[in-house]
């Protein structure tokens, strides 16, 4: 058999024309864009094995996703130099990959991963988001409060089933830990969540998001979000918030190949992943 090398792939895009990331026979996706270019430069099935951290769905934005491959060492030796500049010119310009690190075998986008965090961007402005920014700030049609938004989002931080938030997967589990939760406002008036957590259930962000929207327009008090972690059922009563205003901005990784196999192994044993 052929040596292979493993190579990090440090991935940006724009969700607004992708149906996620998911690769579908019948649908534009980022996994799918990536694997046709890559035969293209590389020739059909020279890269395998492409896993990503955090599979995001239709209209979802990533800064800071990582994904993994497999290349014949010998291909990746040949085209080391000049291989992002290659896929650069070659990719459509609404996904970019910016960097392609060699890492050791034991690596694994998916379950070496230690946190996962988001960013939700909403505006408040009584004219609406600014036109150049539309495809990734929420337009929010009442005012919002930000100590209401932040107090909400305190009572979510920490180790709860988060099954009131997520569309549930046969065989996975809805546990999970939000190591952060919290809204700031910047110098432009755009409000940011930022979420922080080991992994994420399909649809979870963004149900978060728009339980505490709805505290912040203030049609629910601040303890509502928290009460609703109780449930071992998705809450009809929570509305999932719209996928433009979120953004994948960063996966943390240990240090090291041990702790890579370390953590894979420890999260294959915690759970079935079902990223969002």
């Amino acid at each position: 058999m052929d040596e292979r090398t493993r190579l990090r792939l440090d991935v940006s895009y724009d969700g607004t024309d992708f149906s996620g990331w998911a690769a579908q026979p019948t649908r534009r996706t980022v996994a799918g864009v990536l694997v046709e270019t890559l035969d293209l430069v590389l020739g059909a099935g020279t890269a395998t094995g492409l896993t990503v951290a955090g599979r995001t769905d239709a209209g979802v934005h990533a800064s800071g996703q990582v994904c993994h491959l497999d290349l014949p060492t010998e291909v990746w030796r040949e085209r080391e130099s000049a291989l992002l500049r290659r896929l650069a010119r070659l990719l459509p310009t609404d996904v970019r990959i910016r960097a392609i690190t060699e890492v050791p075998p034991e690596f694994d986008a998916r379950f070496s991963a230690t946190f996962r965090r988001y960013e939700y961007r909403v505006t408040d402005a009584p004219y609406g988001a600014e036109p150049l920014r539309r495809h990734e700030i929420l337009a929010w049609p009442k005012p919002l409060d930000l100590d209401a938004l932040n107090t909400a989002a305190a009572g979510l931080v920490g180790e709860h089933d988060f099954a009131a938030y997520c569309r549930r997967k046969e065989n996975a589990t809805t546990l999970r830990e939000v190591t952060r939760l919290d809204w700031r406002r910047g110098a432009d008036g755009v409000l940011v969540a930022t979420v922080q957590a080991d992994a994420f259930c399909q649809a979870m962000v963004r149900s978060l998001v728009g339980a505490m929207l709805v505290v912040g327009d203030g049609r629910r008090p601040v303890e509502w979000p928290a009460s609703l972690l109780s449930r071992r059922e998705r809450s009809s009563e929570v509305t999932v918030a719209p996928a433009h205003g979120l953004t994948l901005v960063a996966v943390g990784y240990p240090d090291g190949p041990a702790e890579y196999a370390r953590r894979a192994d420890l999260t294959r044993r915690l759970r079935v992943p079902a990223e969002s």
